[in-house]
């Protein structure tokens, strides 16, 4: 890695707000005049012309994440956006570059660096002003989204979605239709953004475009606008279209709009689907929408779908149906799964429905070789407050050496009906504090608040 790489990270990682030390006149030539590329001091980088001239011969990864360390990790930046300067495995967010801490005349420079030919340095450069306020740098990314330059143009788009520019739909549905596919995505993409109902009909459009990132994009955008009136659209995609990415995003925008009408094409499509991420993604999408006439179908994808990740999903969305039909299924998976996600959140949507009885699988979770399966096994039978589990709880307890476990199994041995003497007797002669405490709430009837409360992993946008 060239010496000015380690400088690039070491000064971005501790950069503060004030930290453009020494900002550039306005009138500033561009950066490849103004800087030498060969300095190596940190002070070439205390401010955005000296930070472009560093990062431009550093390889792809490493420009990725000296663009996310410098706008400050997290925050409002759009990573998933289809046409980055660095393209789709290398793109890195860049979110949280302080706003105000930029000056005018450094602003500037960045919206002249998005035409360099530099991959790098417009990527820096577009992610440092999806920073600033729209009403700042709009007026002149709609001017550049006309240029003639297809690199400058794709950067405006991404640019103009980033800062959520209001006034650039008109721009953008025009740049809908440009002849370039990195363009006509990010256009598509920033409309979903900004979020004008004006860039529904566009997104429904690009739906049928030829090239797949921009069909991605619009999936998404449609998603965002929450355009019911796309389902149809989005379902003929969701069964029909050629790549899996494609299809996920459209399951992706279905379970975002929490359209009921989705919920037998989802049913339809989830049988037909080969691709495990888009499966999984309509599962999540049948959860969102709490479609309990998928319940059935969901049973049948916990017990057998070959993915971990797709069985997870569905008894994830099976817990959120609260449909009592399907406990069964779900005590199947939180006793035998080969997979302890899968375990853990069968048992999770098991305490979610709260059936009057605890099935045998559960029961036989709380001595799952896992930590999170045994945790989140004891807090369902903590909801449901099944006698029958008592005995298999004490046992439990009894071995337990994850602190986090023993509370769950303490609070379910309670709901249970646990009082003997004997039992409050062994827990106030605990060495754990927090036994001692529970011992005491107990014989004061006090009970436990619901700790753990175990949650499942969201899913996330395609």
């Amino acid at each position: 890695m060239p010496r000015v790489s380690l400088f690039v990270f070491g000064a971005l990682l501790g950069w503060s707000v004030n930290a453009a030390q020494s900002s550039p006149a306005a009138d500033s030539p561009p950066v490849a005049v103004a800087v030498s590329e060969q300095r190596s001091d940190q002070a070439s980088i205390r401010n955005v012309l000296g930070l472009l001239a560093a990062v431009r011969e550093l390889p792809p990864i490493v420009c990725g994440l000296t663009a996310e360390a410098a706008a400050g990790w997290g925050g409002r930046a759009w990573y998933d956006a289809p046409s980055t300067p660095l393209g789709e495995e290398t793109a890195m967010r860049v979110a949280a570059f302080p706003r105000g801490a930029l000056r005018l005349s450094e602003i500037n420079v960045l919206i002249d660096s998005l035409g360099t030919p530099n991959a790098c340095v417009r990527e820096l450069a577009v992610r440092l002003i999806g920073r600033v306020e729209a009403e700042i740098v709009q007026d002149r990314l709609i001017d550049r989204l006309g240029r003639s330059d297809i690199a400058t143009r794709e950067a405006a788009a991404l640019a103009l979605g980033l800062v959520q520019s209001k006034a650039a739909v008109d721009p953008l549905l025009r740049a809908a239709r440009d002849s370039d596919v990195g363009v006509r995505g990010n256009a598509v993409w920033a409309l979903g953004r900004i979020g004008d109902t004006r860039g529904k009909a566009a997104a429904r459009a690009a739906l049928r475009d030829d090239e797949d990132v921009v069909r991605i994009a619009a999936a998404g955008a449609a998603g965002h606008l929450e355009d019911v009136d796309a389902v149809d659209e989005l379902l003929r995609v969701l069964r029909s279209d050629r790549e899996p990415r494609v299809r996920r995003a459209a399951a992706w925008a279905l379970g975002h709009m929490r359209s009921r009408q989705a919920s037998d094409g989802l049913a339809a499509a989830l049988r037909q689907e080969s691709d495990d991420e888009t499966r999984e993604m309509i599962v999540w999408a049948l959860g969102t929408l709490e479609a309990a006439s998928s319940s059935s179908l969901l049973s049948q994808v916990l017990r057998r779908d070959s993915s971990a990740q797709v069985r997870e999903a569905a008894a994830w969305a099976l817990g959120q149906m609260e449909d009592a039909a399907s406990v069964t299924a779900l005590g199947e998976a939180a006793g035998n799964d080969e997979n302890a996600e899968v375990r853990g959140t069968a048992s999770w949507a098991i305490g979610q429905i709260q059936p009057s009885e605890a099935p045998a699988g559960l029961i036989k979770a709380i001595s799952d070789q896992r930590d999170q399966v045994r945790a989140k096994a004891a807090w369902a039978l903590s909801e449901i407050g099944d006698a029958r589990a008592v005995r298999p709880l004490r046992e439990a307890l009894r071995k337990e050496q994850n602190k986090t476990a023993r509370r769950a199994q303490l609070r379910a041995l309670l709901k249970a009906g646990e009082r003997s003497e004997e039992f409050f007797k062994e827990l106030l002669e605990s060495e754990d504090a927090s036994v001692r405490e529970a011992a005491v709430r107990g014989i004061a009837g006090r009970g436990m608040n619901p700790w753990p409360w175990p949650q499942p992993r969201p899913r996330p946008y395609p």
